[in-house]
């Protein structure tokens, strides 16, 4: 733990959700709740700005691009969100803040 880290600790205040963190919760969940899971590891030789995670659940298909409640998102990552719901996907921008909105999406009731 940095010294931020305790410092945040002291004052009662959660550490700040990583990226790597927030894609393992929700994994986590979807799996728990039927769905299968694309995440891909190794992306530098691949079109820049592909959503961060593909989840299907038969008939759902969802591309999410995940980022902290304070992460940027790039022109490339939007422009592949709105060309995917331009095609009539369900492309979404995730944040931990999204949470309840999330765990509705992957119980189908969203």
């Amino acid at each position: 733990m940095t010294g931020h880290e305790r410092h945040r600790a002291s004052l009662g205040i959660a550490p700040k959700l990583t990226e790597k963190a927030f894609m393992g919760q929700i994994v986590q969940l979807a799996k728990i709740l039927g769905w299968s899971c694309f995440h891909c590891h190794d992306s530098r030789h691949s079109a820049k700005g592909f959503p961060d995670l593909c989840l299907v659940r038969p008939p759902k298909l969802i591309f999410a691009e995940l980022k902290t409640d304070t992460g940027r998102v790039s022109a490339e990552q939007q422009q592949w969100l709105k060309h995917l719901q331009a095609c009539g996907q369900d492309a979404r921008l995730l944040r931990p803040k999204d949470w309840p909105e999330i765990e509705a999406m992957l119980k189908g009731e969203s």
